[in-house]
């Protein structure tokens, strides 16, 4: 499984069971309210452990939140919070089982992202000339920081699955853009997510392409630093991405490890993350003798 941003999700298939569809359809719930709901759904699911009730409410859920961006289209919180859940349900429990679908799922990521973006300020992010969409970025302020930074991480896990393709791989630049604009405005952001981008991105691309180890390795440890050891994905993508492309065995099983020795529940609203962080580091260790 990956992971790469935010989980939501937990409570769906109940919430659609006990709400009138009324509640929905004729839009009694203020803008406010509606995206302050499903930012709750996320808090509660955060502190789950269950993968599989996760896994199983996570297609309603995807189903409501639809609904509730057709009811009320230009809230870029609740667009940002569509953009985190598909991403989400991608990463974690369907791209390494059906990359196709989770093509599909990223792209719809992407695309609600992009329209927070324009509601944000921010026009035509996918299309103006990227001279113009880089001065926009840079005029942007730190209010819209999650704005950047979950749309990025969503266009960049879309790229990634979409590298046959020279038009999506052309939309990398635009992506650079906005993380660096969020490493300016608030590098600590998400526990260091945007260092933690970066160092994923110059551990990934081959030297010919921009790929820095030594860049990746300041990021990662910026990132880390942020972390505090309380969200672990950044330890598992340190082992996953810097320690197997150092070839460094020791740094890879002692960073992987040490994910597994923390509690997944030391922080509770980062229990389900780190709950896949370990499952992730299970599977890694598992595989060490083949990367090695």
């Amino acid at each position: 499984m990956r992971l790469s941003n935010n989980w939501i999700g937990f409570f769906a298939s109940i919430f659609i069971l006990t709400v009138p569809a009324a509640c929905i359809s004729n839009k009694q719930m203020t803008v406010g309210s509606t995206a302050t709901l499903f930012e709750d759904i996320s808090n509660s699911a955060n502190k789950q452990s269950d993968l599989r009730v996760i896994r199983e409410g996570m297609p309603a859920y995807l189903m409501l939140i639809d609904g509730m961006v057709e009811a009320v289209p230009n809230n870029a919180r609740l667009l940002i919070t569509a953009a985190q859940a598909y991403a989400s349900f991608a990463s974690a429990f369907i791209e390494d089982a059906d990359t196709d679908y989770a093509r599909v799922l990223f792209a719809k990521a992407k695309n609600y992202g992009l329209r927070a973006l324009q509601i944000r300020g921010l026009k035509d992010p996918a299309s103006r000339p990227f001279n113009e969409f880089e001065s926009a970025v840079n005029r942007l302020g730190k209010g819209d920081v999650p704005y950047m930074f979950w749309t990025g991480t969503c266009w960049g896990s879309w790229i990634r699955l979409n590298l046959g393709s020279i038009a999506a791989v052309a939309e990398l630049p635009r992506v650079e853009a906005l993380i660096k604009r969020v490493l300016v405005l608030d590098e600590q952001f998400y526990y260091g997510g945007p260092h933690l981008f970066m160092g994923i991105l110059f551990a990934s691309r081959p030297q010919v392409a921009g790929g820095d180890l030594k860049k990746a390795h300041y990021h990662f440890k910026k990132a880390l630093a942020f972390s505090q050891d309380v969200f672990l994905m950044t330890r598992v993508y340190f082992a996953s991405h810097y320690a197997r492309k150092t070839l460094d065995k020791e740094l890879f099983t002692a960073s992987l490890q040490r994910v597994l020795d923390t509690p997944a529940d030391k922080v509770a609203q980062l229990t389900l993350l780190n709950t896949v962080a370990h499952h992730k580091a299970q599977e890694l260790l598992a595989q060490a003798d083949d990367f090695f």
